[in-house]
């Protein structure tokens, strides 16, 4: 048995050889940090290093939970990854069933790429896109307000408006490069289903919900367990671009106070009790959402 796996790897070593950058990559960056995580139950000092910070098991995580900001930190993020959940995520499997209906090819490649190129900027260029459409005095949303004689208001210091404003520029950059991997999954569903479904008598529309649908379930399944691993990881950069004094009691996330308490104010151990709680929710949820979609009668991803 060892001499014919032997085998079959020297058979395959080209195959290996090009999945080891992958594997170095996982294991240095990936693997390799979560030895840190140990500063999460010990006071830790950079001079003392891991091995020398005294333990002080949970009491960090004690600080997470009795602390007033928790509350306020898990709503914000909640919040946020709810909508995400429930506007963006469909956001992709719309647009490519949209694409998957055009019969202009030049037309639909068009599409595709227009609306690919927002994913390609970073959140530091349509932030600064956002900021001079909509904030600047004589910008074109100030200008178009004065020209119809109302009253000139921020947009992304207004608390109130932060979230809808994170949740369009979400999908906005996200939603072309969602496609993609419905595209694929489209590609892949038997023609002859539809041709079945027409002698039936199917319209588009019954086509696109008996055939189409169920045909991608599987990727949709997939990807929604993904997601909801990140529940708690909205993504530092978008939100700490937008964050600012005046919508700090709506914007403030799990990310940004990891940011402000471990690089700002220095308390490594604490931030890394707060990363790792995030983690671990995560983790739980991953679990769970793996579970109901065998339920389900679909493979998941464990």
């Amino acid at each position: 048995m060892r001499k014919r796996t032997i085998r079959k790897m020297l058979m395959d070593r080209w195959l290996y050889f090009m999945l080891t950058p992958g594997i170095i990559y996982f294991l240095v960056f990936k693997y390799a940090p979560m030895w840190g995580i140990v500063i999460a139950f010990q006071d830790y000092s950079p001079y003392q290093g891991i091995t020398g910070s005294p333990w002080v098991g949970v009491k960090h995580f004690s600080r997470l939970f009795g602390d007033p900001t928790f509350l306020m930190l898990l709503k914000n993020t909640l919040s946020l990854s709810l909508m995400n959940l429930l506007l963006v995520f469909p956001m992709p499997i719309v647009a490519a069933l949209m694409l998957n209906e055009l019969r202009n090819q030049r037309f639909k490649k068009v599409i595709q790429t227009m609306i690919y190129i927002p994913h390609f900027m970073s959140w530091v260029i349509i932030i600064g896109i956002f900021f001079v459409v909509f904030e600047m005095q004589d910008g074109l949303f100030q200008s178009m307000l004065a020209a119809v004689g109302l009253e000139k208001f921020t947009i992304m210091m207004n608390p109130d408006l932060f979230r809808p404003v994170y949740i369009l520029q979400a999908i906005w950059r996200e939603t072309g490069w969602g496609t993609i991997i419905y595209l694929a999954a489209l590609a892949g569903v038997d023609q002859q289903l539809y041709e079945a479904a027409r002698i039936d008598g199917a319209n588009r529309f019954k086509q696109l919900w008996h055939v189409t649908l169920p045909s991608i379930r599987s990727t949709i399944f997939i990807l929604l367990i993904l997601k909801l691993g990140d529940i708690l990881e909205l993504g530092f950069d978008h939100v700490f671009l937008m964050l600012n004094s005046l919508n700090r009691e709506v914007a403030e996330i799990f990310d940004t106070y990891v940011y402000t308490m471990g690089i700002i104010q220095g308390s490594f151990s604490y931030s890394a009790a707060v990363g790792l709680f995030k983690s671990l929710v995560g983790l739980v949820l991953v679990l769970l959402a793996n579970h109901f979609s065998k339920k389900f009668g679909e493979e998941g991803i464990i």
